[in-house]
């Protein structure tokens, strides 16, 4: 059961001693009267024994009086073992995840530096290629304007042709007059 060795080992040398009626070494040594008194006291500490035992009261290995059973009290610490293990993994695994936490925010900023880049990269090509096609437009407009001019000089220079053959003209037959 649950008692002491100390009180189990001297319980049953006292029931060997009584049933063999003092004989031996022991019985020699001690009256009988002296051994039924050692007896009784042993059996009413055990008679005790249980009685603690019973309210909730145990011995240890030490032969100390705990609330605990030993068995449940050595649970215990293994319970407090393991949680406490259990806290330091958990203490770990926080500062990784932190620290994968801190790499996933930094590559997201660079991530997002990333796309304002590409953005404005667009942006301006897009701004480019506007002024590509009003650059292209004002070109197409003045290409425009200096074929019309070319049309009126060479209406002009027709013009000015003729009046020159004319004149031309006037001038041989005024000096063939002559």
């Amino acid at each position: 059961s649950g008692l002491p060795a100390c009180f189990s080992a001297q319980a049953r040398k006292c029931r060997r001693s009584a049933t063999s009626g003092g004989s031996g070494r022991a019985g020699r040594r001690r009256g009988s009267g002296e051994q039924r008194s050692e007896c009784l006291w042993r059996g009413a500490a055990a008679a005790a024994m249980e009685a603690l035992e019973e309210a909730g009261l145990h011995f240890d290995e030490l032969n100390k009086l705990r609330v605990l059973d030993p068995e449940v009290a050595q649970s215990t610490v293994e319970l407090k073992e393991e949680c406490k293990d259990f806290v330091e993994k958990i203490g770990q695994f926080q500062k990784i995840v932190g620290g994968l936490i801190e790499i996933v925010d930094q590559l997201a900023k660079e991530a997002e530096n990333e796309k304002m880049k590409a953005i404005g990269a667009r942006n301006l090509l897009k701004s480019v290629a506007k002024q590509r096609e009003a650059q292209q437009q004002q070109l197409q407009a003045l290409i425009a304007e200096k074929k019309m001019q070319l049309e009126r000089y060479r209406i002009e220079y027709d013009a000015l042709s003729k009046v020159e053959a004319e004149q031309n003209e006037f001038i041989d037959q005024f000096i063939l007059q002559k």
